[in-house]
């Protein structure tokens, strides 16, 4: 009994927060609204909190163009417009420069910074996925 307590409540803590498997979904949800709609609406509909298709938990998405500025972003939109090449994670990472250095070489790729957490506002571990949409670069990351 205690054993089944215990899975249960592992598992609705897991529900709190989105999966590796979810945020790779939501990048293929993104690049197929691109593709479909063109980049106006796409950075409309990522940078909308109301907006189900790409907020859900934790989960969220970012855009960058290949100069590192901001296009789109799920959680923060203050930094739409905004050039965050150099913008360096708690850890000294130049996290915008490497995800968009890893789209560039591989194409896609999981990549591990510090970043704020919109649900508990705290500075937390981070794992990207980070793929090339055009001339653009999308990402959806998990807390870890």
């Amino acid at each position: 009994m205690i054993l089944l307590s215990s899975l249960s409540s592992r598992i609705a803590a897991a529900a709190e927060f989105g999966t590796k498997e979810e945020a790779v979904a939501m990048v293929k949800r993104v690049q197929a609204k691109f593709k479909a709609e063109g980049a106006e609406a796409t950075f409309k509909s990522v940078s909308d909190k109301a907006d189900p298709e790409f907020h859900d938990r934790d989960l969220y998405p970012f855009v960058y163009d290949m100069a590192g500025v901001n296009v789109a972003h799920g959680a923060r939109p203050a930094l739409i417009g905004k050039n965050l090449l150099t913008l360096k994670d708690q850890d000294g990472k130049f996290l915008i420069r490497d995800m968009r250095d890893l789209v560039n070489a591989k194409g896609s790729g999981w990549y591990d910074y510090k970043w704020p957490n919109p649900i508990t506002n705290k500075i937390e571990d981070k794992t990207s996925y980070v793929e090339r949409m055009g001339d653009y670069w999308v990402g959806v990351g998990v807390y870890r």
